[in-house]
């Protein structure tokens, strides 16, 4: 990969576990990025803001079109990978295939798992679990009219 920041989630592991011998706070948020934009940025910074580390579940290729549709993702998930790797407030990203990203949040057990606004606590994937070990689960405030849906959908009546 282009980025040391872009991980399979066996080195992801392993690197956290590390950081986190060193009393370092690890954030966990995920999504598919696909067109990222001011929203996303300004998301990952407050996020960023939480702990010392800033880890991204990136939504595979695969993933995206079962959630999204067929025509998404516009970007590619190495694309996509490479530009939130360049974020300042981004520590690692960890491409995955599953529909949800329980399997990485068990696996780095991040001491806070933050979404959008848009998603009920109650509904973000992981939050029992993290919470089971005193882990904090919050939602960040949505940013109204930035989101990659409304972006596409500008661009298309054009």
């Amino acid at each position: 990969m282009l980025s040391k920041k872009i991980k399979n989630l066996p080195r992801a592991a392993s690197a956290i576990r590390k950081l986190k011998q060193k009393n370092k706070k690890i954030v966990f948020t995920n999504g598919c990025f696909d067109i990222l934009h001011a929203g996303h940025v300004s998301y990952l910074s407050k996020a960023k803001s939480l702990g010392d580390i800033l880890v991204i579940g990136l939504n595979s290729d695969e993933s995206v079109k079962k959630i999204k549709g067929k025509s998404r993702p516009v970007v590619s998930q190495k694309n996509r990978a490479i530009l939130l790797a360049a974020l300042e407030a981004v520590d690692f990203v960890v491409i995955f295939s599953e529909l949800t990203p329980l399997k990485l949040i068990k696996a780095i057990k991040p001491d806070v798992l933050v979404k959008g606004g848009d998603w009920k606590k109650e509904n973000i994937v992981g939050s029992d679990f993290v919470e089971s070990y005193g882990g904090k689960v919050k939602p960040l405030a949505y940013i109204k009219g930035l989101s990659t849906r409304s972006l596409i959908a500008k661009i298309q009546t054009s």
